[in-house]
């Protein structure tokens, strides 16, 4: 069997390691979709142009932790090799000779930790806002699959093919979301420091079938009530407990009596408040969507698609996981989801535009070239870090496209012909397969596809005429270019033979 995948996802977590500081600056190693995200010692040690040049990065993001674009897919296969790297790193180094500390080491590092403290501004909100999404983003590969599978079999179930393997693929497309709930809980647990699989097991009875005999506020539950916001609650309460727990229960009957009343406390408070109280929520969050969508489509639309990559540039999009989940839970597909994504056209025709625009300019055409398919394909940080954020005017008018793309598909919902993603994840160009609504598939994807195309469209119109100053594309397009063609003589002249 060829090991050339393998050799060449260790040669990029190689090359990408001693641009970080080495192993040793590396005090932990997680993943999103598109990112490598790492926790440094020393911030001062990485090298961030060189990291930037390497054919494989598609971009870099100071947040809490650094975070390496990599992109879908690729990220997931550099990650594992990247942490062997890093272990191999450590295990392999010499122990360092010990020496006294100074004090202008001690106030240097003093120094730098402020400097990165104010940096990352780490405010609760936003860290309270990425530790729920770090309990939703491992769930999206199943959500994607789970997704396609769901569209293939409603394409299967209207031309009335194959009506034998109709149930199976209902199945396997179902599965995964009825049980979502337990994945929730347990990744709730993890994150907020708890034991996993007792977050798991509180969340367990929200789709327990069982739930239907038990009354609550004078109506009967519903298996499933509530959904991931109530086994998000459920879990977040049993880590509350059994951290309590731990505190007063002796040692000799800790793994007796803190499981336990983890469970059973926790179990009821959910059974007869939070289900309920979640439920309700859930409710509300579906109910507002529809009319959000169904009375103000188009302004809703212009709003959420233009202000969706300011979401994206703080590393907040990934905070509408829940919402976005619960749609799904309670009709099939997220509204929200197609609209979001015409954020992502916008910045396309933005970085076309720029790519016009600056004929001279060789490095941020080449950037440009390299990062568009994975903008095609709904990868957008490598253009925004890359191209339009440092620019600054093209992000404003690749927002203006996005506004203009999520009029366009609101619109159509406040016209009647709804449509959405059935999973999360994708964007652009990839989430044609997850398609669905009330309409035929062909509507719906003529509906998507001119929204992509408006936002195109109107970022590439106004980044083109209102993206730069005179003196930005005197300054910029200074960078010769010897394969671009001079903006006034034309293409460079073939020399005369002697």
């Amino acid at each position: 069997m060829s090991t050339e995948p393998t050799d060449k996802n260790r040669a990029t977590a190689a090359a990408i390691l001693p641009l970080v500081g080495g192993p040793d600056n590396v005090t932990s190693i997680a993943h999103c979709m598109t990112r490598l995200r790492i926790s440094l010692r020393d911030r001062s040690l990485v090298q961030d142009e060189a990291l930037r040049a390497l054919p494989a990065v598609l971009g870099v993001v100071e947040d809490e932790t650094y975070q390496i674009v990599l992109g879908p897919g690729a990220v997931a296969r550099v990650t594992p090799e990247f942490e062997a790297l890093v272990e191999e790193g450590r295990s392999a180094a010499p122990p360092a000779a010990a020496h006294p500390v100074t004090a202008d080491e001690l106030a240097a590092q003093g120094a730098a930790l402020k400097e990165a403290q104010k940096t990352r501004n780490a405010t609760p909100f936003k860290l309270m806002l990425r530790r729920i999404a770090n309990i939703f983003v491992p769930l999206i590969p199943a959500l994607i699959g789970c997704g396609i599978i769901a569209g293939l079999n409603g394409l299967l179930m209207n031309l009335g093919w194959l009506p034998g393997v109709v149930p199976a693929l209902a199945a396997i497309a179902s599965g995964f979301m009825s049980l979502i709930a337990v994945f929730v809980g347990y990744n709730t647990a993890k994150e907020f420091g708890g034991t996993p699989i007792l977050g798991g097991a509180v969340a367990a009875i929200i789709v327990f079938p069982g739930v239907a005999k038990i009354t609550a506020f004078g109506t009967e539950l519903r298996p499933g009530q509530g959904g991931v916001l109530g086994a998000l609650a459920a879990a977040l309460l049993a880590v509350y407990v059994e951290k309590r727990c731990r505190r007063l229960v002796p040692e000799a009957l800790d793994v007796l009596v803190t499981p336990t009343l983890t469970v059973l406390i926790s179990g009821l408070v959910t059974l007869f408040g939070l289900m309920f109280l979640a439920g309700e929520a859930s409710a509300a969050i579906g109910t507002f969507a529809d009319r959000l969508l169904s009375t103000g489509g188009a302004f809703a639309g212009l709003v959420l698609g233009g202000l969706f990559l300011p979401l994206v540039m703080l590393g907040l999009h990934q905070a509408l996981i829940p919402i976005h989940t619960t749609l799904i839970e309670q009709s099939g597909h997220t509204a929200l989801l197609p609209i979001l994504a015409m954020a992502g056209a916008g910045q396309v025709g933005a970085a076309i535009a720029v790519h016009c625009r600056l004929p001279r300019n060789g490095s941020l055409r080449a950037t440009i070239k390299s990062a568009l398919p994975a903008g095609f394909l709904g990868v957008g940080e490598p253009l925004i870090y890359g191209v339009s954020l440092p620019l600054g005017r093209p992000f404003v008018t690749a927002c203006v496209g996005g506004a203009a793309g999520g009029a366009f598909v609101g619109l159509f919902n406040q016209l009647g012909i709804a449509f959405g993603s059935t999973a999360i994840g994708p964007s652009g160009w990839a989430l044609f397969p997850l398609l669905d609504g009330t309409s035929s598939l062909g509507v719906t994807v003529a509906i998507y596809a001119g929204g992509l195309l408006t936002g195109y469209l109107v970022g590439f119109a106004a980044t083109y005429f209102f993206g730069f100053t005179r003196q930005m594309l005197t300054d910029l397009n200074t960078d010769p270019d010897p394969d671009a063609p001079d903006p006034v003589t034309g293409p460079p002249k073939e020399p005369a033979l002697a």
